[in-house]
């Protein structure tokens, strides 16, 4: 299992390759020829990502998606509640959960402007877990409500869990890992998290910073 990370603007995307070959999260609108070049710099051919998984429906983990998908074929998978963000290029607005968060969220909005280039999602996710074996990773796509109502992880088995932003690492929004400081439903990000755990999660990818070990969190849910 080959685990790599793609900066792409301010969010990190994770290109997953085992026996097959899948993205999570595509970045800011406008990031394909980075995102190219990157990958092919990791010695891989673009073509052979095969799924791209977006956590949610933000811009910055859905502009790039369709480009992405046109440049690699892939299927897209997206939660039922969040896909009207990239079939319809709905912009949400982000919500702050505390001061910090709040005023993040006011210069997201600043910066957040641009249209989200629109694209049919191919796999419509539901409550249900989402086996990735068809797409030779050896994991699930799970429901992870909070952040967005439409938020989904990726947990693999071997205990690494992709959760988007249901935790941030790092500054400028934390000085360490700590829970989303945006959330549509607060109560329900320490729920998914506590999920992730209890399902064998043990080191968190988030879309903003660096992994940690899940105990940390544990002790902040």
């Amino acid at each position: 299992m080959n685990i790599y990370v793609v900066p792409m603007g301010i969010t990190r995307c994770y290109i997953i390759q085992n026996k097959g070959t899948i993205l999570i999260d595509s970045g800011p609108p406008n990031q394909l020829h980075k995102f190219t070049s990157r990958v092919r710099e990791m010695g891989i051919d673009p073509k052979e990502i095969k799924l791209i998984i977006n956590t949610h429906g933000h811009f910055d983990h859905i502009g790039s998606a369709t480009d992405i998908k046109h440049t690699t074929g892939a299927q897209i998978a997206m939660h039922e509640l969040d896909k009207e963000c990239l079939e319809d290029s709905v912009n949400r607005a982000i919500t702050g959960v505390n001061t910090w968060g709040r005023i993040l969220a006011w210069l997201s909005a600043r910066i957040s402007l641009s249209q989200i280039p629109t694209t049919k999602v191919d796999i419509v996710l539901g409550d249900d877990e989402f086996s990735l074996t068809p797409f030779g990773i050896s994991g699930r796509i799970l429901h992870t409500p909070g952040h967005t109502m439409g938020s989904v992880s990726v947990l693999l088995d071997t205990g690494y869990a992709f959760v988007g932003d249901l935790a941030m690492n790092g500054f400028p929004f934390h000085f360490g890992p700590g829970l989303s400081l945006f959330a549509e439903a607060p109560e329900l990000v320490r729920k998914s998290l506590r999920l992730l755990l209890d399902q064998g999660a043990r080191v968190i990818y988030p879309g903003h910073g660096k992994p940690c070990q899940v105990d940390t969190l544990r002790r902040l849910i």
